[in-house]
């Protein structure tokens, strides 16, 4: 009960009940038009690319005969492989800096470069794709005197350590000091102690960090461009040039021709599946170590 002279408390609640309302009705209407936009998009990628899709689309090659364009094959195979090689490089790396910035730079000789590291990192997180395309363009491609998958995967290597990098040192700061604590109090030495209990303990985000620059980098157009060359031949000899799926469909989009566009547009949808297919695998690996992380 209020008091004789008070302001009734279902006065003084109204102003903050209008803007709890407002906050609800202005976040909802940004979530509904987040979701329109990105179903307008697929929407959109399905009705001009969805009639391409076909088994000739996955096995054949690209013929440049705009009557029988052929398919993406090669492209779809090449992207795999170049991600693939990407990763072997840039996962060690990248995990290894995460680890050494979140387990070794907190004292000794070490301190002093976790600050260029973590800023070295986000900076390289910021650049342009197109920047270190250009780099790996006279850094790697001019020196050995043509494209190659090897010049392609280092410019994606580039792009996905500083991502696994910083996403690791996060996910390692979040495993709880007592961890560490405890397994050195029995014995272990601190190598095995960030090997045997903070990476297993953190191992499932990790993964997700992972998963996120995978994802990032099989998209990439701009680095390949300038690296890979690109090639209608199955992927061969990795010193040669190379096919890719991003500068297949890039090609293909600049066609004069409606048949190389249609594919160009299929080559989107498939593209936009393989993106889909790895983000799922990111949602699963973070649900799993979320439940683990409570379970433990």
């Amino acid at each position: 009960m209020n008091s004789p002279g008070s302001i009734p408390t279902a006065t003084l609640r109204s102003p903050a009940r209008l803007m709890s309302a407002l906050m609800l009705g202005l976040t909802g209407v940004a979530s509904f038009l987040i979701v329109a936009v990105l179903l307008t998009v697929l929407g959109y990628l399905l009705f001009r690319g969805f009639g391409g899709l076909s088994i000739d689309f996955f096995t054949r090659l690209p013929t440049g005969n705009p009557q029988d364009p052929g398919g993406f094959a090669n492209g779809i195979l090449g992207t795999l492989i170049l991600v693939g090689m990407a990763a072997l490089v840039g996962v060690p790396f990248g995990v290894l800096a995460g680890i050494y910035l979140s387990e070794y730079g907190g004292r000794g000789l070490g301190a002093w470069l976790v600050s260029p590291v973590r800023l070295v990192c986000d900076v390289l997180a910021g650049v342009p794709s197109i920047v270190i395309g250009i780099v790996g363009y006279e850094l790697i491609v001019v020196p050995m005197k043509g494209a190659s998958a090897y010049a392609g995967a280092a410019a994606l290597a580039v792009i996905m350590v500083p991502i696994v990098a910083r996403t690791t040192e996060e996910m390692l700061r979040l495993v709880p000091a007592s961890f560490r604590e405890g397994s050195l109090a029995l014995g272990a030495t601190k190598s095995q102690t960030i090997l045997r209990v903070v990476l297993p303990a953190a191992g499932g985000s990790v993964i997700t960090g992972i998963l996120l620059a995978v994802a990032r980098i099989a998209g990439e157009t701009a680095p390949i461009l300038f690296t890979i060359g690109g090639s209608r031949l199955l992927p061969g000899d990795l010193d040669k040039e190379f096919p890719s799926l991003t500068l297949q469909i890039y090609n293909a989009a600049r066609s004069p021709a409606p048949s190389e566009q249609q594919l160009a547009w299929t080559g989107m949808v498939v593209l936009i599946a393989i993106l889909l297919v790895l983000n799922l695998a990111i949602r699963l690996a973070t649900a799993r170590a979320i439940k683990n992380r409570v379970g433990g």
